[in-house]
């Protein structure tokens, strides 16, 4: 299939490539900076040294959640096609980031707040897995 595409697609499909990991790398680095910020927000107050403990954790688990949205996604879109499947990993990807951006801290919801920042880490991993590990670059 690679033989036929023209000179314009490979390149189309390689800067494609180049910008979806440099989005996740930026993902992962923004994540990193605001740790200790996001650890104050969004976990209990009285266990100083646990805060940050937690927020590395939450990040850690959106990296186990990857392997997982490759299988489970991966083959969505190697049954439906991959345009289904790259709908439905950026459709995830959305709903965790804006599960973070709009989560009230753990002083309005308690324990809850660290639970839906646990599920929208969860689901940017699993999202990224499908859309990056479980699929092709190139289209059916």
């Amino acid at each position: 299939m690679t033989a036929s595409l023209s000179a314009f697609q490979r390149k189309r499909y390689i800067l494609t490539a180049i910008i979806g990991n440099v989005v996740e790398y930026y993902d992962l680095v923004i994540y990193s900076y605001f740790s200790a910020f996001i650890a104050r927000t969004f976990f209990p107050a009285d266990l100083r040294f646990s805060q940050i403990a937690l927020a590395l954790a939450t990040f850690g688990l959106s990296l186990l959640a990857r392997p997982v949205g490759a299988y489970v996604l991966g083959g969505y879109a190697d049954r439906k096609g991959r345009l289904p499947g790259l709908t439905v990993c950026m459709a995830l990807m959305a709903t965790g980031s804006a599960l973070i951006a709009f989560c009230p801290g753990y002083a309005v919801l308690g324990s809850f707040a660290p639970r839906l920042i646990v599920l929208g880490r969860l689901m940017q991993g699993f999202s990224l897995g499908g859309g990056v590990w479980g699929g092709d670059i190139l289209p059916d």
